[in-house]
């Protein structure tokens, strides 16, 4: 930048030569040289905030706010390299008190530093000193860049306290996870949200296995009605049920029943489970779903069906390509005529016709959890599909956007044993699992003849399930 001054510089400068220097000496500037001058200073501000106060203004507020600027760049590549490198040590920052709460409240405090740098520059750059037709342009560019970098910090600092919020709420047992057989095994249940509903009766059951070397993963779907259930060995509840859990109610109880019988009757079994972050339903459902599928269930994870629908709003909607019409709400089958009029389905809350939609979280859930007018097997695709969808919308870039949101609506989610030492390995993995794919095995009688909802061969079921894990090790 040349001001058409004479250079100061050498050992021999001195305070009053800079203070001289064309940048501070304006009884020497032209209104054009104020202008040009004026742009270098808002560029300054904006790449390196506090280098144009050490340059043209206060030098002490310029080191402040130099160094703060040096710690905010230091935090941006340290959080990029761990996004690049180790996911799950950037979200074990979240969790760790000591380093989430002061690094968000360092970048509110450097949004706000921006803003008043911002403010100081526009009595530096001495407008007025600048021909009139060429004032506004600056000006302009002045807010605009400072509302970029104060947005920007502000920002990260509320993405950091929603990361903290999330991690803290969710993961609250201490301790670490050993993989079994070389894989993770999560037990996933989803239920109604109501105060007399949450996770008694689960809607949804199924087990993620991760592989620990390689992040390949597979979902394995039970049927909410499968039948002949027995617990595990060495289970609490195998003294109550010796016949299996079928003998409860005359040989028509479904798994998913398993957790309202455990918590109205039998709580006393899993006297330690509170204390563990679960529940003796959960317990209960853990022990009949490790016989089922012959795997070690090192953790649970319980969702809230209704916080779906909030983490679905979050992301912006899903889009789904309907194949069946399906009724809102109602209490009994119905086919509409042309699956299009509700005077056909009369207690009908709605309806979700046919074809590709954009669903917000309410009528996604729907959509997943419709009970009308399908049966229990199209209802578990469904809500695969969803689910899926999901997954697939959660790409980087929304989550990096939305991430406030998100982890809003994910605090209220889920319900999870998973112990926050294991968070960053389960985050790792996750991520491969997405790069791989999950894969899937539903045990439902459409797809394997010999697992009737009401006599399914178990045997045969875990052949499929080994099968599976090994093909996908």
């Amino acid at each position: 930048m040349s001001f058409n001054q004479p250079p100061i510089s050498g050992p021999g400068a001195s305070r009053n030569q800079l203070n001289k220097s064309p940048l501070r000496d304006l009884n020497a500037l032209d209104a054009k040289q104020m202008r040009k001058r004026a742009w270098w200073l808002i560029a300054l501000n904006f790449v390196i905030p506090g280098s144009a106060q050490m340059i043209a203004g206060s030098r002490k507020i310029g080191r402040v706010a130099f160094i703060a600027t040096l710690i905010f760049w230091a935090l941006v590549l340290i959080a990029g390299l761990l996004a690049l490198v180790a996911r799950g040590w950037l979200l074990s920052i979240f969790g760790n008190a000591v380093l989430a709460v002061p690094i968000s409240f360092f970048l509110w405090f450097f949004g706000g530093l921006t803003i008043f740098l911002g403010l100081n520059l526009l009595r530096m750059l001495n407008l007025n000193r600048v021909a009139s037709g060429s004032r506004l342009l600056p000006l302009i560019a002045l807010a605009v860049t400072c509302s970029i970098a104060a947005t920007t910090s502000i920002w990260a600092g509320n993405t950091v306290s929603a990361g903290f919020s999330f991690v803290s709420t969710v993961f609250k047992q201490q301790g670490s996870v050993e993989p079994s057989n070389g894989r993770y095994n999560i037990m996933l249940l989803g239920g109604d949200s109501g105060n007399d509903r949450f996770g008694l009766r689960p809607d949804s059951i199924s087990v993620l296995s991760i592989s620990a070397s390689t992040g390949a993963a597979v979902n394995i779907g039970i049927p909410r009605n499968m039948q002949n259930i027995h617990f595990v060995a060495g289970s609490p509840m195998r003294k109550v049920y010796p016949n299996g859990f079928d003998h409860y109610c005359g040989g028509l109880c479904m798994i998913n029943a398993i957790y309202k019988a455990t918590t109205d009757n039998y709580s006393n079994l899993y006297p330690d489970a509170v204390s563990h972050g679960s529940t003796p339903g959960l317990e209960a459902t853990r022990d009949a779903v490790e016989w089922v599928t012959g795997l070690k269930i090192q953790n649970y994870a319980l969702i809230n069906m209704k916080a779906f629908a909030s983490l679905i709003d979050a992301i912006g909607g899903i889009d789904v390509n309907v194949k069946k019409a399906l009724p809102i709400g109602g209490q009994q089958d119905c086919v509409p005529a042309n699956n299009a009029h509700l005077s056909d389905c009369p207690d009908a809350l709605g309806w979700i016709e046919v074809g590709k939609q954009h669903m917000d979280g309410h009528l996604a859930l729907w959509y997943a959890r419709s009970r009308h007018n399908t049966n229990d097997y199209d209802r578990m695709r469904r809500q695969r599909q969803v689910e899926d969808l999901v997954l697939k919308k959660i790409d980087p870039i929304t989550l990096l956007t939305k991430f406030g949101a998100i982890a809003k609506a994910g605090a209220a989610l889920v319900k999870t044993d998973i112990p926050s030492g294991a968070v960053g390995t389960y985050v790792d993995l996750a991520f491969q699992a997405k790069r791989l794919g999950i894969k899937k095995l539903e045990l439902v009688s459409s797809d394997y003849p010999r697992l009737s909802a009401d006599s399914p061969d178990f045997r045969y079921a875990r052949v499929l399930i080994n099968r599976a894990l090994k093909k996908n090790a």
